[in-house]
């Protein structure tokens, strides 16, 4: 498997971990015993999905600017 395709990966598993990190945040929430860290644990994959995110966007750009 390349590097390409290792990020992919990646990239979708920390969506899964965003998406549990929101509803466990959720659960709280409703309990009322949200701490600070139960708010911020969802922050963890959601600045790693936007840097793989942003990374497979300029995918097809830095291929083109290679080409040339």
């Amino acid at each position: 498997m390349n590097w390409n395709n290792w990020l992919r990966q990646i990239h979708r598993w920390l969506s899964v971990a965003f998406t549990v990190a929101v509803v466990l945040n959720m659960i709280a929430m409703v309990q009322e015993k949200s701490t600070v860290w139960v708010g911020f644990l969802a922050l963890l994959p959601l600045g790693l999905l936007l840097l793989t995110g942003l990374y497979l966007f300029l995918l097809p750009y830095a291929a083109r600017w290679r080409g040339r």
